[in-house]
């Protein structure tokens, strides 16, 4: 089996999955057997109707959650912290503030399995993520979007 490729990850990122896993697997795991367990011996011929398949696809769910973070942390490669504060150009791990279409906002550049977009975190591989590293603040760099391409201004990097 051909070895996996690095997954890089912030230090606050690997504490957040292995908070994540050990909520599912402790609670949620626990709670879903349960769950399955009492709709069958509540009624044991109702096992095809729309709660008892609830359940199993939430066991599933969870299942396959827990397989895919410890699928990254078995993969996980801590950032480097002495990078956090360089700011002389755009890396894995920085907070960048940039203007766009006139409205300032805050990203911070991360691995694949950090990404949270509600948050400001993007992916290092997204498109805005790819334009942004290496440069520096006052560059404009421009980033394919699905309406197009869009200009980003670096303000500040932190």
């Amino acid at each position: 089996m051909a070895a996996q490729k690095p997954v890089p990850i912030t230090r606050q990122g690997l504490a957040r999955l292995q908070e994540e896993l050990d909520e599912l697997v402790t609670v949620k795991r626990v709670a879903t057997a349960e769950r399955i367990h009492q709709i069958r011996e509540l009624a044991p011929t109702t096992q095809g109707d729309g709660e008892f398949e609830e359940a199993k696809n939430a066991q599933a769910f969870i299942e396959g959650r827990i397989l895919t973070i410890e699928k990254i942390l078995a993969n996980a490669e801590v950032i480097d912290e002495s990078q956090a504060h360089d700011a002389s150009a755009v890396h894995l791990g920085a907070t960048v503030e940039v203007t766009v279409a006139g409205t300032v906002q805050q990203f911070t550049i991360v691995g694949m399995a950090e990404v949270d977009p509600a948050h400001g975190f993007v992916s290092d591989e997204s498109p805005v993520g790819r334009a942004l590293l290496g440069h520096k603040i006052g560059e404009t760099v421009e980033a394919d979007a699905p309406a197009g391409k869009i200009k980003i201004k670096i303000e500040k990097i932190h």
